[in-house]
């Protein structure tokens, strides 16, 4: 009796780019994806901050009606802590040395949990600024302070997770005198 198995093509690797600087052979593996979410994210909120921002400068000197002040709030929450900040804490976490995983000064799920706590306080904060001139709500002032207090919550526990990636890698030697 003859059995026949049908041969799979095999998958050759693709070769790695060529790299035309040394620095660049970092970037030859792929992006994490908490990291292109930070990323992705901060961008998203720079869009709609500098949406907000086109908004304020037509509204003062072409219309001719100064912005309510949680306006300029929001449009500045959006762009310092939603892009700039938010990109920052994606780059630090891609690029800071990793711990070994078996000494649990790094906490991947505390990382995760740290984005969402950025992203859902930067978002309802900036919503609820820009919704709460035109509704006098003592709902919508909490939400602005817990809020607030959740992109500091989030900032903390960041700097908390990444302390103890802020360090010299192993077997680097020390600048001389």
């Amino acid at each position: 009796m003859v059995v026949s198995h049908a041969i799979a093509p095999v998958r050759q690797a693709r070769p790695a780019p060529r790299c035309l600087h040394p620095i660049a052979a970092c970037y030859r593996e792929r992006v994490p994806p908490l990291v292109r979410r930070y990323i992705k994210t901060s961008l998203m909120f720079l869009v709609v901050g500098l949406l907000l921002g086109g908004y304020l400068i037509v509204a003062e000197f072409i219309i001719g009606r100064f912005p309510p002040r949680l306006f300029i709030t929001a449009h500045v929450h959006l762009l310092l802590v939603g892009f700039m900040l938010m990109i920052v804490m994606g780059v630090a976490t891609w690029m800071f040395p990793k711990a070994p995983a078996e000494s649990g000064r790094y906490r991947p799920g505390l990382a995760e949990a740290v984005y969402w706590i950025m992203t859902v306080s930067t978002g309802l904060r900036a919503v609820a600024e820009v919704a709460a001139p035109f509704a006098a709500s003592a709902s919508l002032r909490f939400i602005i302070a817990a809020a607030g207090i959740g992109q500091l919550v989030g900032a903390g526990l960041f700097v908390v997770n990444m302390w103890s990636r802020v360090r010299m890698p192993a077997g680097a030697a020390l600048p001389r005198r």
